[in-house]
């Protein structure tokens, strides 16, 4: 992992310019999301980044939790988190939350009031927003802008204590309500919210804004350099006004990068939970989702992620990754390290007629061709296998190079088989067929008596193991502008989903949840944590085997 962020971007020449100097003596990041929702392959790049260049530079990073919501947090997603950071292979070095600094929020807030620079406002949220004015535009000052520093003081106690409904109040800055920058415009510090906190209980029922808490964390924690993405660019001056008028011992620095953005791929938490919440997909864990849970339970690895977050780099601007390019690391991962066994998605059945009856014999075949040191295996081949159905065709379009009568093809590993004969039922579907084996083509023979032109997988009926294979699609079509009165769950992709029942070779009867195996021509598969059982096997396609998608 140490090689995996050497690469140059701002932010590391940034740093490197802060040490020497001597602006810090050490780089202290944090990753701090808030626990609304399962995390994405796009926080995965953030944490790669934030824990990455702390890595490097010999630092530390916090995990803290920015739960200053209690509405829309949960411990589930505490957790899911913590889970996520550690599968990528990072450690924190401490675990905080945003709600452990309430009461130093709250002081530092009183503090703001006795220096004239917050007032409590009696102005409801729309009356804010429509007082805020526009681009062009200064805002309207609020009539409450004025009270004194002791009714406020007066007021902000009692919404601690519980004396006004939800909304009926606010804190505010006192900053300038005809800033260029909106979010100088007398921006909500604290609100009021009568709602039971996953770590605090019922303690408070006045909560800090995000754009108030984010830089006192922050400074409280002697972070650094405080690595966010783009769209709070426009919040750095509040960031700053905030560590400095609340007289903050340390002041950290607020840097902004591109966030990811993925084809095909949503990269909102408030979507990505209308989708679970919805039923439309299998939880936040449902591998089609963008979703850390999800990559993990569809098959990627940390360090197929680790290295596409290392390729797609730190911008200033934001850009569209392609999804293929993600697809191409798990590839390049996985290729040499897993071993290629043969399994049937779509099973037809064939009998080899003048193979001996009751007869079954053991072949050799490679683990993975592209990595002898995995080794061999025996693999069983008797009177009656599986092919795939497309393996087959009664009647071939030209340059069909598989199973058709009269055809001859190899079966990968072992014999030459030729059709001769189509079963098929009162209805006309295809359901057996009849091939004559060739004893003297036995692979590893080295037979060359003549030559086939086609080769398919196989595998053997009396002990092939029934397996349940799920193939994914892309989840959204595309990623247009939603238009007016159309939601993007209209784009929803209703092939994303397709289970499939067949077989797997007996060299997988002890396969586990996680295990990852390359199935001929089919692609990489996963086998599935949540639905494979003792009784049956479930496979995630990962990826498939090829893609036209090329690294520049």
């Amino acid at each position: 992992m140490d090689n995996e962020n050497k690469s140059s971007n701002f932010l590391r020449s940034i740093i490197l310019e802060d040490l020497r100097e001597g602006r810090v003596k050490e780089v202290y990041t944090r990753f701090p999301p808030e626990p609304n929702g399962y995390l994405h392959i796009g926080h995965a790049k953030s944490i790669c980044l934030n824990f990455g260049l702390a890595q490097e530079f010999k630092g530390k990073t916090n995990l803290r939790f920015d739960d200053t919501n209690p509405i829309k947090e949960d411990t589930e997603y505490v957790e899911s988190i913590k889970e996520d950071v550690k599968w990528l292979g990072f450690e924190w070095d401490k675990l905080l939350f945003a709600s452990d600094y309430f009461e130093e929020m709250y002081n530092r807030a009183v503090l703001l009031i006795k220096k004239g620079k917050a007032y409590v406002c009696d102005l409801s949220a729309e009356e804010i927003r429509k007082t805020r004015g526009t681009l062009k535009e200064p805002g309207i000052e609020s009539p409450y802008r004025n009270r004194s520093v002791e009714e406020n003081l007066d007021l902000f106690e009692r919404m601690r204590k519980g004396e006004f409904k939800d909304g009926e109040k606010v804190l505010r800055a006192k900053i300038d309500m005809a800033s260029p920058n909106i979010n100088m415009r007398d921006p909500v510090l604290y609100r009021i919210a009568h709602a039971s906190h996953h770590n605090t209980g019922d303690k408070w029922c006045i909560y800090p804004m995000y754009d108030f808490a984010h830089p006192l964390e922050d400074a409280i924690e002697g972070i650094t350099h405080s690595i966010c993405t783009l769209e709070f660019e426009d919040h750095r001056p509040l960031y700053d006004w905030v560590v400095k008028e609340c007289e903050m011992e340390h002041v950290p620095r607020q840097y902004e990068f591109a966030r990811l953005n993925m084809t095909n791929t949503v990269m909102s938490k408030r979507k990505l939970k209308l989708l679970v919440d919805e039923k439309i997909v299998d939880g936040w864990d449902d591998p089609r989702m963008p979703t850390i849970s999800g990559l993990r339970r569809r098959g990627y690895t940390p360090e197929a992620i680790r290295n596409f977050c290392q390729a797609i780099g730190v911008a200033r601007a934001d850009s569209v990754v392609d999804y293929k390019m993600l697809e191409h690391f798990i590839r390049e991962d996985l290729k040499l390290k897993v071993p290629r066994p043969m399994a049937v998605l779509r099973p037809l059945k064939v009998v080899i007629t003048n193979y001996p009856e009751g007869q079954v014999e053991m072949l050799e075949a490679d683990n993975n061709k592209e990595n002898p040191e995995m080794g061999k295996r025996l693999i069983p081949f008797s009177r009656e296998i599986y092919i795939e159905q497309e393996d087959f065709m009664e009647t071939p379009p030209p340059k069909y190079h598989r199973l058709y009568p009269g055809n001859e093809v190899r079966l990968m590993d072992a014999y030459f088989i030729k059709c001769e004969e189509v079963i098929k039922d009162e209805a006309g579907n295809i359901v057996e067929i009849h091939c004559t084996y060739d004893p003297e083509t036995k692979s590893g023979t080295g037979f060359t008596g003549r030559k086939v032109k086609g080769t398919i997988h196989w595998v053997e009926a009396s002990q092939a193991i029934p397996a349940e294979f799920r193939l994914y699609d892309v989840l959204i079509l595309d990623e247009e502008e939603e238009e007016e009165g159309k939601s993007f769950l209209d784009n929803i992709n209703p092939h994303s989903l397709e289970i499939l029942q067949g077989f797997v070779e007996p060299t997988l009867k002890d396969a586990k949840p996680q295990d990852k195996f390359q199935f001929p021509r089919h692609g990489y598969f996963n086998v599935d944590p949540k639905y494979t059982t003792a009784e049956k096997l479930v496979f995630n396609l990962i990826v498939s085997l090829k893609s036209s998608y090329v690294i520049k």
